[in-house]
């Protein structure tokens, strides 16, 4: 079943405990975010309302006791993108309450599907799968119906070996 527009928003927020994202892509060609991404490369500031539609939901999750993390998987160099995320996207969403961790599998794919397919696990039991072309640019979203056992074991293993942003960051030149 394919999610878009209101299905995928009312899909995401039927979560009751933990909403969990795999997010694997090198870059993330979204329309909305060029200019933002134009802007960081050209050295301009961060703007102060930057992503503050997903800070007040991630905040509205928090508040009603319901959590939200994500495990971000990067290869050395980083992309541009990844570059822009870690400076302008990341340590808002972790500060309006987003447990975000980094995984570096430069070196050790850990035992992970790196296939290019990020997904969101709600509750351990749904899974929406986000498809994406080469280039970033997001094809669909689509509820997955099989069994939802290997992709706890996925956010096991990612867990397991990524590390907290600001611990990953350290010493890094974005």
């Amino acid at each position: 079943m394919l999610l878009d527009g209101d299905g995928w928003r009312e899909y995401f927020d039927a979560f009751e405990r933990e909403a969990w994202r795999f997010e694997a892509q090198p870059t993330y060609t979204m329309p909305k975010e060029q200019e933002n991404v134009a802007r960081f490369l050209a050295g301009e500031a961060k703007p102060a309302d930057h992503n503050a539609r997903w800070h007040e939901r991630v905040k509205g999750y928090i508040d009603s006791g319901r959590s939200i993390g994500r495990v971000r998987v990067v290869r050395q160099p980083l992309t541009d993108y990844q570059r822009y995320q870690f400076a302008w996207g990341i340590p808002g969403n972790i500060k309006a309450g987003e447990d975000i961790r980094i995984l570096d599998v430069t070196h050790d794919d850990y035992g992970l599907p790196l296939t290019g397919q990020d997904w969101w696990m709600f509750d351990r039991t749904r899974i929406a799968r986000l498809n994406f072309r080469p280039d970033g640019t997001q094809i669909n979203r689509e509820a997955y119906e099989g069994d939802p056992a290997p992709y706890r074991e996925w956010q096991r293993l990612a867990l397991e070996h990524a590390v907290p942003f600001k611990e990953y960051v350290k010493g890094l030149d974005l």
